[in-house]
């Protein structure tokens, strides 16, 4: 079986000391592709998703800057951007969004730079990696008003309502679970995995956050994806291998991996 982590932060300081170890962890645990996420921290987290990504054939990088950042970003910040998106393993931007549970960019920067990447995303032809946390209606009108069907997407750790993750569905994105859906109190979010149609599912791990469960409070990896995978089988009522199948190429189909 091939896993999908569509979502993980391998640049983070967690993985310093044992990151060849992680990727050689999660490819024998099966997973086949990584998309690592740059905005993390500061700008330069972009530059190390990128040369990361060149330095495995199986790692793949999105840019952006997170919506925890958005009062540091510059029209020099999206010229960087412009430039690291023309580097072949760049295959996404993000995550971008609105974060109003912690609130750590005043509101109006982030609504400002969520619409300036979904019109950088349109022009550049690249997907958008999705953070929404406190949020979700004013995101979901934002995306409907400036992407106008014109953008793709993945909403990443998803933990929204029914009638959220219907609305992004109607909007054609990817809905992505991470380790919180294996967590006890996460019924509520496991119903919500079954009326997501098998053509737009994704699945992550949001490393090094969010461990699944029996791992949760350490530090998360990508070869824990296979927990999540695990989990959205039981409550689908459907085989691993169909999930890993289905999720790894809807991961390919979204971010156009070739190679």
């Amino acid at each position: 079986m091939r896993f999908a982590d569509s979502h993980c932060h391998l640049t983070d300081s967690q993985f310093d000391g044992d990151r060849e170890t992680v990727l050689e962890r999660a490819r024998s645990a099966g997973v086949a592709r990584f998309i690592v996420i740059g905005a993390n921290g500061d700008f330069s987290h972009n530059e190390r998703a990128v040369a990361l990504a060149h330095q495995h054939p199986d790692l793949f990088a999105v840019v952006g800057v997170h919506p925890h950042d958005a009062r540091t970003i510059t029209s020099e910040t999206y010229g960087r951007l412009r430039a690291l998106a023309r580097q072949p393993k760049v295959v996404g931007l993000g995550e971008t969004g609105l974060d109003f549970y912690y609130d750590h960019s005043p509101r109006e920067d982030q609504r400002t730079h969520f619409r300036t990447f979904i019109r950088l995303a349109r022009d550049l032809g690249l997907p958008l990696s999705l953070h929404v946390r406190g949020a979700y209606a004013e995101a979901i009108d934002i995306l409907r008003t400036v992407g106008e069907g014109q953008v793709q997407g993945v909403m990443h750790c998803f933990t929204g309502t029914a009638d959220d993750a219907s609305a992004l569905l109607d909007l054609g994105l990817f809905i992505s679970f991470s380790g919180i859906v294996t967590f006890k109190n996460a019924q509520a979010l496991r119903n919500v995995v079954r009326i997501v149609p098998r053509e737009r599912l994704l699945i992550e791990t949001d490393c090094p956050l969010l461990a699944p469960a029996p791992y949760r409070g350490k530090r998360n990896e990508p070869a824990h994806v296979v927990r999540v995978a695990e989990t959205i089988a039981a409550v689908t009522n459907r085989p691993l291998a169909d999930i890993a199948e289905t999720t790894t190429r809807n991961t390919e189909q979204l971010f156009r991996l070739t190679t």
